[in-house]
């Protein structure tokens, strides 16, 4: 039975949010045949979310250790096919994966998919505009898009990829934030991706998000260069075609 794994990295979650986290996971209603796993892994030294994630297969750090480092742990758990992001803050809407799933097979040789999302602030919903027409993403769009805008003009938070290309591609970085920005950037400039103009999930906009305006960005300049500097060596640096090991090699 193909599986898909759901992960979600915590840290000090708002009890309210994972709760509504955990509800829309169990309300998916996945294409025939398909299961899910959600990893749930927690940062930081007092854990409390143990309780507020029923379902999930849970584990804490021990320790804080960022949020790249936290998903990265959950990967190291996935056993699905293919991988599913979700912030503990935001929503997967009931048919949410059974959309985003079937483009794998309606789209042979894409790398990522992502859905439409609408941002969730004080509770309402609100229509997000894409710089970009939904549909077939060619590889390289969106590293042209960050490159003109400095910013990423997808919602990577919501990415659905084969879970060996995110372990090919090194998993999340180790950024203190736009870990997911850059995996993605790196991800969509060597695979097409496919835009589903679906909205399949929530994204939750609050004052206690790490990305919030009213939030210091001390690290901006470096995340940005880091993640250009990796944009540049993909398209630059010629790699060789991997070959399988030999026994006895």
């Amino acid at each position: 039975m193909p599986l898909i794994s759901i992960i979600t990295a915590v840290r000090k979650p708002v009890p309210d949010y994972l709760r509504q986290a955990a509800a829309g996971v169990a309300s998916q209603r996945l294409p025939a045949g398909w299961d899910l796993e959600w990893l749930v892994q927690e940062d930081g030294d007092t854990p409390t979310a143990r309780d507020l994630c029923p379902g999930a297969l849970y584990e804490a750090n021990g320790a804080q250790l960022g949020t790249g480092t936290t998903r990265n742990f959950a990967l190291s758990r996935a056993r699905g096919d293919l991988v599913a992001v979700l912030d503990y803050d935001d929503v997967l809407l009931p048919d949410g994966l059974a959309t985003l799933i079937p483009a794998f097979d309606e789209h042979p040789g894409i790398g990522w998919t992502i859905g439409q999302a609408d941002d969730l602030i004080d509770g309402q919903r609100v229509p997000y505009p894409l710089a970009y027409p939904c549909g077939m993403v060619p590889a390289g769009t969106i590293g042209r898009l960050y490159e003109e805008t400095g910013l990423c003009q997808a919602a990577c938070a919501g990415l659905v990829a084969p879970t060996d290309l995110i372990r090919a591609f090194g998993g999340w970085g180790a950024l203190p934030r736009a870990q997911d920005v850059a995996l993605f950037i790196a991800l969509s400039e060597v695979f097409d991706g496919y835009q589903e103009p679906t909205v399949t999930w929530l994204y939750r906009k609050h004052p206690d998000q790490t990305t919030h305006p009213t939030k210091p960005d001390t690290w901006g300049r470096h995340q940005d260069n880091f993640i250009r500097h990796r944009l540049n060596a993909i398209r630059t640096t010629p790699l060789p075609t991997p070959t399988a090991a030999r026994p006895g090699s």
